[in-house]
């Protein structure tokens, strides 16, 4: 079933239960699509790969929003936002540990023959590569830079 197709019944199941987060959340996923659709030179369906970056891009907007809603002492404007990206995750692959995600990180270092910083963008290429769906570049850069210096 494609994410279209799931968002679509995701939002019935949100309205007989009057969800509005849920609501609100895939009906920002489905504008989200529709505008990838819709961008000049796009195909008419959306690969899986960029399904999975679209809804990346979406999960990191809310957590972004409500961090600096946080900052601002904001946490009534925070709450919805998270509670909005915990929704959109749902269409995610799951999630690798941090772990996980460092086992992974120190293979490719190996591999690559990496053996400081100026090598960072070689790793992280490689490792966004492997890693897509699976970890949010923050945790990847977070743990390549660690890992090299």
């Amino acid at each position: 079933m494609s994410l279209q197709a799931q968002i679509m019944d995701a939002m019935k199941s949100a309205m007989k239960a009057k969800d509005s987060v849920a609501l609100e959340s895939l009906r920002a996923i489905k504008s989200a699509i529709l505008l990838a659709q819709t961008e000049s030179g796009a195909k008419e369906e959306l690969t899986e790969e960029a399904e999975i970056k679209l809804l990346q891009r979406l999960v990191k907007q809310r957590k972004d929003s409500a961090a600096i809603f946080t900052e601002q002492g904001r946490a009534d404007l925070a709450e919805p936002e998270l509670a909005q990206a915990t929704v959109i995750e749902q269409f995610l692959p799951a999630q690798l540990s941090e772990d996980e995600v460092g086992e992974i990180v120190s293979k490719i270092i190996k591999s690559t023959g990496a053996s400081g910083m100026q090598d960072m963008g070689k790793v992280m290429g490689e490792a966004s590569k492997q890693l897509a769906g699976q970890a949010d570049g923050k945790t990847i850069s977070t743990l390549v830079k660690k890992l090299l210096s």
